[in-house]
């Protein structure tokens, strides 16, 4: 261990590599606080010592776990001891700008929130955005497939991805830092990377396009009484605000109520109604956009659909109303579930989830919100002090989306945690497709073992 360390500080400098007792004092994760346990994590500052790096573990059959913010909720960055760890940290540059064609090259070690500012200052917007953007990277965006709040908008991370560098097992790099929107050559190879979480290669560097920075933005958090008024409401703001809808939250009762407690967040309105929806437009023109929103509103509220609401006047009344979707820390501790399904299955499926979870322990409960018009739920069920119960859980929530044509994962990924369930929502060929092409790219199994699929036998 201690040859492999050295030949890996050759690669990275002394200060490069963190090990023993100091990478003890790192947690697991952002929900894990027990201490990172690895043979030695490895910090690379470019492509070239990534590429060196996996070189050197290629020689020696060493498997490599790839690490970004440490922000990912199924296990997918978990390393063990006998694992390196490759952490992108040091890789953190917006490399470059163009204010032409409006197109970023970003290193994968840059935190979302810090690409988002410093590209607002070019006049730009990097429409990607979730709750965890202070501490999630680029590279670990793109590794899953990232979605959050805009994805009605603007798609996934993969519509906003142009071109990838990545390094393969061997360490050959592979440059396609395609800057184009319309680069119909062939095979695009980027997309087998987007979303495979590490196990085919490591994402270095990163094209995205951008957009301009919008001008104007209206916000209304509203309550509806039923779930038809809330696809309702959905239908509407679709329709009339000229594709400036730009996100549509929705939180059941049991969410909202869950985390508007006493020391915890404040609810602007009654705590009793059935839904809550945070619904946000942003435009070009601000005086003819809130004109548009304000005849939306009123609209919405004469056919019956909306019978409360409350829009901020403040940055800071707009920053509160959304800490009560993004915070959701007074409904900790949880098991989280990601999921998605057609919007006409919803109200079917949360119902099936209730009497399920209800018919288990009567004080069994799952605390529902999501994106809904991207078919995304986030699904909170409570852990008990009794015993080990994610096991069944896992059960409930997956198992009730038999014959609804959903998917255990929209936008968090599989890693281990989800692995035993990929089987719901994807073919006994697409697995083998899946483990065709992990065997093609990485034939010795050494990037990201065990995560996402098994190898083949």
């Amino acid at each position: 261990m201690d040859d492999l360390i050295d030949r890996l500080q050759q690669v990275v400098g002394q200060n490069g590599t963190v090990s023993g007792p100091d990478l003890a004092e790192r947690a697991v994760s952002y929900w894990d606080s027990s201490p990172t346990e690895a043979k030695v994590l490895v910090r690379p500052k470019s492509t070239q010592e990534v590429s060196d790096i996996l070189r050197v573990c290629h020689e020696r059959g060493q498997a490599v776990v790839i690490q970004g913010g440490l922000t990912g909720v199924v296990e997918g960055a978990l390393a063990g001891t006998d694992d390196v760890i490759l952490s992108l940290e040091k890789m953190t540059a917006i490399e470059s700008v163009d204010l032409m064609d409006g197109v970023a090259v970003i290193q994968a070690g840059a935190i979302l929130q810090t690409v988002q500012e410093q590209l607002a200052e070019q006049g730009f917007l990097f429409p990607l955005d979730l709750g965890a953007r202070g501490s999630c990277t680029i590279g670990g965006n793109v590794a899953t497939n990232a979605g959050g709040m805009n994805v009605l908008r603007f798609g996934m991370i993969r519509n906003l991805v142009l071109g990838l560098e990545v390094v393969l097992a061997d360490g050959t790099v592979l440059s396609s830092m395609n800057q184009m929107l319309k680069n119909n050559t062939g095979y695009d190879l980027k997309q087998l990377f987007i979303g495979s979480e590490g196990t085919l290669g490591i994402v270095t560097r990163v094209v995205v396009k951008l957009f301009p920075l919008p001008k104007s933005r209206q916000t209304v958090l509203l309550a509806t009484e039923s779930f038809d008024g809330v696809v309702n409401v959905l239908k509407t703001m679709q329709s009339d605000l000229a594709g400036t809808l730009s996100a549509y939250e929705v939180m059941w009762n049991n969410y909202f109520s869950s985390v508007t407690v006493e020391g915890a967040h404040s609810s602007p309105v009654s705590r009793e109604y059935p839904y809550y929806v945070l619904v946000e437009a942003e435009g070009a023109d601000p005086d003819a956009d809130e004109q548009r929103f304000q005849k939306i509103l009123e609209k919405v509220f004469e056919a019956g659909d909306v019978i409360d609401a409350v829009i901020p006047k403040s940055r800071a009344e707009r920053d509160a109303l959304w800490s009560i979707r993004e915070d959701f820390e007074a409904a900790l501790p949880a098991y989280l579930y990601d999921i998605s399904l057609p919007i006409r299955s919803m109200t079917t499926y949360v119902d099936r989830l209730e009497k399920a979870l209800t018919a288990w322990r009567s004080d069994a409960s799952g605390l529902v919100f999501g994106h809904i018009a991207d078919g995304n739920l986030h699904i909170f069920v409570t852990p008990f002090d009794d015993g080990f119960h994610h096991e069944r859980c896992n059960e409930i929530v997956y198992g009730c989306l038999a014959g609804l044509n959903g998917s255990i994962s929209a936008e968090h990924g599989i890693g281990l945690e989800k692995k035993k369930w990929l089987g719901n929502t994807r073919s006994e060929g697409e697995i083998k497709l899946m483990r065709g092409l992990k065997g093609l790219l990485d034939p010795t199994n050494l990037l990201n073992p065990g995560k996402v699929i098994d190898r083949a036998n």
